[in-house]
């Protein structure tokens, strides 16, 4: 059968003007919308500045309830221009319990479902371990009206496993809003290094389970208030790559930019008539990667 979706990728800048980015937001909705585009994935954290770079307890008032303010307003959008919208929200849980969680809307408007991130990182300017209790909601596939979505968030997208449970509950397509950039005080060589290998091992994880996946990051360069380094320098290049890794299209590093990209869903299934790695797995002698480690 047949099974051809557009899809509209929206790179861009944030600044600490929460309207500002929501409107910008929403023209590139509109954007891709009127250009044909069926699924619409926003980046990480799109309505703010990526203000995981310190520590400060004033940042849990970005945090919304959902359903809330912002998910009103993404529905709308969604609705206005009959797309399936794929957002990334600072959530509000409860007093002193708070997410990062990417919701996602269909055509009329209405919440589809939720993902909760699940691997939280903690390293310098990525303080996100003091912000976002790791997501409680498992790896299940969101259904909409255009298929089922594997939608995880940014850090996620370094472990296979997330990708393959999604995979093995009948996602559809892999999604990842992003936020990563490089460190200033890395030399030249070690950049591309690291964005090598984000490339690379999201590529791995559309080879492996036979399925597209969609990446998208912010751009533009984000001062520290601290200080205490420089920045980041958000690395741009959002991406779609094939069922066999193949990449059908790629933004560039340092500018805003909306893509539409058409996606072949029917591929995936003769992909995995060819390369059947999900009939052949050795699920019998799996259970040690229940364990953190391996001591032998």
């Amino acid at each position: 059968m047949e099974k051809k979706i557009k899809i509209g990728l929206i790179q861009q800048s944030c600044t600490s003007d929460i309207k500002a980015n929501k409107e910008k937001l929403k023209k590139n909705i509109a954007e891709v919308a009127q250009n044909g585009a069926q699924l619409v994935v926003l980046q990480e954290l799109h309505n703010s500045l990526y203000f995981c770079q310190v520590e400060s307890t004033d940042h849990f008032d970005l945090a919304e309830p959902i359903p809330g303010p912002s998910t009103d307003y993404f529905g709308m959008l969604a609705s206005q221009y009959q797309i399936v919208l794929v957002t990334s929200l600072f959530e509000r849980r409860a007093p002193g319990v708070y997410h990062n969680t990417a919701v996602v809307f269909d055509t009329d408007g209405h919440i589809a479902g939720k993902y909760r991130k699940m691997h939280i990182p903690d390293d310098p300017a990525y303080y996100e371990k003091f912000y976002f209790t790791p997501g409680d909601l498992g790896f299940h596939p969101i259904q909409t009206s255009i298929g089922k979505l594997g939608v995880q968030v940014c850090w996620d997208q370094w472990y296979p496993e997330g990708a393959r449970l999604m995979a093995l509950r009948g996602a559809e397509i892999l999604i990842y809003p992003t936020a990563i950039g490089f460190e200033s005080s890395d030399t030249i060589e070690e950049q591309q290094r690291q964005l090598n290998a984000w490339v690379t091992v999201q590529r791995g994880h559309a080879v492996a389970n036979g399925l597209p996946v969609v990446t998208v990051n912010r751009v533009g360069h984000e001062i520290d208030p601290s200080g205490q380094t420089q920045g980041i320098q958000f690395w741009g290049n959002s991406f779609v790559a094939g069922p066999q890794g193949e990449l059908l299209a790629q933004t560039s590093q340092t500018a805003e930019e909306n893509l539409v990209v058409e996606v072949d869903m029917a591929r995936s299934e003769n992909v995995r008539r060819w390369w059947p790695f999900l009939r052949d797995r050795r699920i019998d002698e799996f259970k040690g990667l229940l364990q953190r480690y391996i001591d032998d």
